[in-house]
């Protein structure tokens, strides 16, 4: 019987017992799955999963770089000699579109959970991604060729992100059209026209009136540590000492790290609904959404809160408050969803809701990926793209 069971093994079961990982870390998050949970899920044992895996961050590993080496190939067979150059870019772009609507958990690793990989994985990942990257610029330069090289590298970033924006959201359509939309909204934003350095606003830094407050000092540090370590790295000791308190006074402000990310989630959630009241103060949709999508990216960029609050459904809270945030960041979708709907009415609604969700993701992105955002004008820049994408240019 046992030689019976060992003949019918499937030789892949490595990817298999990593694909139903992948599927619990990007349910749950990595710090809130187990080994057991996977072996449960997987149907195996405990020691059977260890016979191909040493621990939970060598699967995870395995499943960010597996899927990266499938982004590497990608790039090397669209880009090579054997495609010619004005057929490089869309042949790229239909590859990536495909492997993100069949494999959209490999989206949401690589982007939330990352940081889990050991620093020698995610800084080969930083190269690979950077080496990728530059590929995929010198081929857009071929197409564009008046671009400076900064700007490509720019785009680029942007269209990455719309294929990383299949992780955000569980809309769905027939795939075929799936991959189609991503195409299509991913060359818009390679052809983008960015705005010149004349025409972008310089932005003046907000005055701050008087001390904050103690909580506010606690809020704030705990803001800026979350964003740095993520949730789980960070200990209530760590933002008393940045916030000049011993650890146990932070228990006076706040009774545990997830009542701090609550708060820090509706504190987002607030501004970003006040930025969107004054937005909609237009005179017709199209310039309510191109008035939002500017509000948003100017949000993002000057509200740390709000960069760290999109990993709050991720981490341990009280599912009252999990659910309340999760709605109110529907609700806010909607709100682009509706507009977007009114502009571009040949538009159906699930493809509207994909095309939001493209348009923030490569907000909240390239927001927080340095290279990009240190540009002079990026905010300027980020608009234009937003607005590109949203076909409101």
């Amino acid at each position: 019987m046992t030689d019976s069971v060992r003949s019918v093994r499937p030789r892949d079961r490595k990817a298999q017992l990593a694909a139903v990982a992948a599927e619990l870390f990007r349910a749950r998050g990595f710090p809130g799955v187990g080994i057991k949970d996977i072996a449960d899920a997987a149907g195996v044992t405990g020691p059977a999963l260890y016979r191909h895996f040493a621990d939970k961050q060598a699967i995870l590993a395995y499943v960010v770089l597996g899927g990266f080496e499938d982004l590497e190939a990608a790039t090397a067979s669209a880009l090579s000699d054997s495609v010619p150059p004005a057929d490089q870019l869309k042949d790229l772009l239909g590859q990536l579109a495909t492997q993100a609507v069949e494999r959209r958990e490999i989206a949401a690793l690589w982007r939330w959970e990352g940081r889990h990989l050991p620093k020698e994985d995610q800084r080969e990942i930083a190269r690979r991604s950077a080496l990728t990257l530059a590929s995929w610029s010198k081929a857009l330069l071929v197409q564009r060729p008046e671009l400076p090289a900064e700007d490509a590298e720019l785009l680029c970033w942007a269209a990455l992100s719309v294929f990383g924006s299949v992780s955000v959201h569980h809309t769905a359509v027939a795939r075929r059209r799936f991959a189609q939309l991503l195409v299509e909204l991913a060359l818009g934003v390679l052809n983008t026209t960015l705005p010149t350095p004349v025409s972008a606003q310089s932005d003046t830094p907000p005055l701050r009136l008087g001390t904050p407050s103690r909580r506010e000092q606690v809020l704030a540090e705990a803001t800026a540590l979350f964003a740095q370590r993520g949730f789980h790295d960070v200990s209530m000791e760590d933002i008393g000492a940045a916030a000049g308190i011993a650890g146990p006074s932070v228990y006076r402000h706040f009774p545990s790290k997830a009542a701090l990310m609550v708060a820090i989630g509706h504190r987002a959630a607030d501004r970003l609904a006040l930025a969107a009241e004054r937005a909609l103060q237009a005179t017709d949709e199209r310039s309510a959404l191109h008035r939002l999508a500017a509000s948003y990216v100017h949000t993002i960029l000057h509200t740390p809160e709000l960069l760290v609050s999109f990993s709050a459904d991720r981490v341990t809270m009280p599912d009252r408050d999990k659910a309340d945030l999760l709605r109110i960041q529907r609700d806010y979708v909607t709100q682009w969803v509706t507009l977007l709907s009114a502009v571009q009415p040949q538009l159906p609604p699930r493809e509207a809701k994909i095309t939001v969700h493209a348009a923030l993701t490569i907000a909240n992105d390239l927001a927080r990926t340095r290279r990009v955002a240190a540009r002079p004008h990026f905010e300027a820049e980020l608009t234009a793209l937003l607005h590109t994408i949203l076909g409101i240019a």
